[in-house]
């Protein structure tokens, strides 16, 4: 036996049901579905589905449900950093805060009675010695000693009661708990832990017991874990859980039904539980209860015995048992759901969009089952849209609010701006994919079947968004070229700047400074020569008299 939120549960062999005197006949023909009935009024989201008889024979009937609480230890892959953190290479005396004088303990990774790696954080003592992870002594004051502790699940998880970390030695002064929910891309911070809150966060110090409905969820900074009391039994630091349960529930968690009507009904408090990764971040080890002594700085150290991850596999209620595959955790999914988590409905059950089960209405919740495409009054929306409408005058059904970038009768095309994936199948959220044409570049944000775009001249690439041969890219798009390096040279000593105009020699100009001065109806004059070089002059003299020749022939 066990219990569920305070409920006793019989074990599953002893909760069918047997038939009441009825009709022999009927009671025969269905005896075999009978014996499967579960009491789901005593064990609340305990099971996905039961057999029921109706007029019709034995039918399926689905229910919210969720894994059973874990060890999440025993499936947690541990990383510690920096590299070097852990003691032992190179060897290295240590002593305690209880003897500080006694430095006579060495932690050496060559001897494995010697050795403290971070595995021993996970493992099962079973009454034999008590094992840790240690790291290096603080011999770099006043360099912070500073060490990381990363858990990683590759699943998201849902915290059923605390968190326990176990010090050996004396716990941190200073530490943050931290939670990630996209597997350690970014994290936030959980709880924090300091021996004066004020000086190490600038933040007041509270206790999960002050916390309310309103603000439960709040991060905060506790004092309890982090003030030196000298005593070898205060080894844990806990993140509560409980507590927070207890403010819906009650004390003893006798009223669950409070807590999962607000999980369904308080914004963010599914999700505050909720993580795939954890980390600890060590600030600043044990002191003993005074300043930092340099002239023994071997008493100062992190050392972990133990972390307890009580937890159940989030399977959005739409599986009852979670098992390790290929390596990782999976929820063996039930209302035609899939995926890691049962995040998403099955090929072929997308008749209407994927939602996660409900707590309510109690005791057995809401599934939320993915149906069989095409049972959505008759009409094939493939899973893009939730209704349907009839049209009396063209006398067709059509789906209505097509999502995810479809149109259509069938939500079967994409949206204008959207071209088709081709490797996805039609029921899929993510068939449609953004054209993404380059605005400068292109006519209009349309694309074809492939996804190339349509180019304005002078523009080419997929989302014309580079320029062609002869072409400059300019804030207003692409540009003919007036000059470049090969073919449209600038002549006379010019510079071509971006390929859009040249800069002449003073004595020059023209697009491609081709062009003197002196030519035109200026001629050369001795106003005009007074700034010009003496072979620019010359040229200019000389093209002058043969212009008088020619008049004169």
């Amino acid at each position: 036996m066990w219990t569920d939120g305070g409920i006793a549960c019989l074990p599953l062999d002893s909760r069918s049901w047997t038939m009441g005197v009825v009709s022999t006949s009927a009671m025969l023909s269905h005896v075999l579905f009978l014996l499967h009935f579960v009491t789901l009024t005593l064990c609340q989201y305990d099971n996905c589905k039961s057999l029921v008889s109706s007029d019709d024979g034995p039918t399926w009937e689905f229910y919210a449900c969720q894994p059973k609480p874990m060890a999440m230890k025993l499936f947690m892959q541990i990383r510690v950093d920096p590299p070097g953190i852990t003691c032992g290479n190179p060897p290295e005396r240590f002593c305690t805060l209880e003897n500080p004088y006694m430095c006579s303990d060495e932690c050496d990774a060559s001897n494995p009675d010697l050795a403290h790696p971070p595995q021993l954080m996970q493992d099962r003592e079973r009454g034999g010695p008590i094992t840790y992870w240690q790291t290096v002594t603080w011999s770099r004051f006043p360099e912070p000693l500073l060490a990381n502790i990363s858990l990683a699940w590759n699943k998201s998880l849902e915290l059923t009661d605390d968190i326990q970390v176990t010090f050996e030695y004396g716990r941190p002064t200073i530490m943050v708990l931290e939670k990630s929910l996209d597997k350690g891309r970014t994290w936030q911070p959980y709880q924090f832990y300091a021996d004066d809150c004020m000086d190490a966060f600038g933040m007041p110090a509270k206790r999960v017991r002050d916390l309310s409905a309103a603000n439960v969820t709040r991060v905060i900074c506790t004092e309890q874990y982090s003030r030196w009391v000298g005593s070898k039994n205060d080894k844990v630091v806990r993140f509560e859980v409980t507590q927070r349960f207890t403010v819906f529930a009650g004390p003893n968690l006798r009223n669950m039904d409070g807590l999962y009507t607000r999980m369904e009904s308080m914004k963010g408090l599914r999700d505050f539980f909720t993580f795939t990764n954890l980390r600890l971040r060590l600030l600043r080890p044990a002191l003993g209860g005074t300043y930092v002594q340099r002239e023994n700085l071997l008493k100062y150290f992190y050392a972990i015995s133990n972390i307890e991850v009580p937890a159940r596999c989030k399977c959005n209620l739409h599986a009852d048992q979670c098992t390790l595959q290929e390596g990782s955790l999976q929820c063996d999914c039930e209302h035609n759901t899939t995926g890691p988590d049962c995040s998403r409905c099955q090929r072929g059950f997308k008749a209407k969009s994927w939602k996660p089960g409900s707590y309510l209405p109690s005791p057995n919740g809401s599934p939320n089952t993915c149906e069989a495409a095409g049972t959505l009054g008759n009409c094939e929306c493939y899973g893009h849209s939730n209704r349907c409408s009839y049209i009396d005058f063209i006398n067709i059904v059509t789906c209505v609010s097509c999502k995810h970038n479809t149109r259509g009768q069938n939500c079967q095309y994409c949206r204008l701006g959207y071209f088709r994936n081709i490797s996805a199948e039609l029921d899929d959220e993510n068939v449609c994919i953004e054209c993404n044409c380059n605005q400068l570049g292109s006519l209009h944000a349309r694309c074809n079947e492939t996804g190339f775009c349509q180019c304005k001249d002078g523009s080419t690439g997929p989302k014309c968004e580079d320029c062609q041969p002869g072409y400059t890219a300019t804030r207003q798009g692409c540009y003919p070229n007036v000059c470049d390096d090969e073919l449209l040279l600038c002549q006379n000593g010019g510079t071509c700047i971006q390929n859009q105009r040249c800069v002449c020699l003073p004595e020059y100009s023209g697009v491609l400074c081709q062009q003197l001065l002196c030519e035109g109806e200026k001629g050369c004059n001795g106003a005009s020569v007074s700034y010009l070089s003496l072979a620019a002059t010359l040229s200019c003299l000389l093209a002058s008299n043969l212009l008088r020749v020619v008049n004169a022939w």
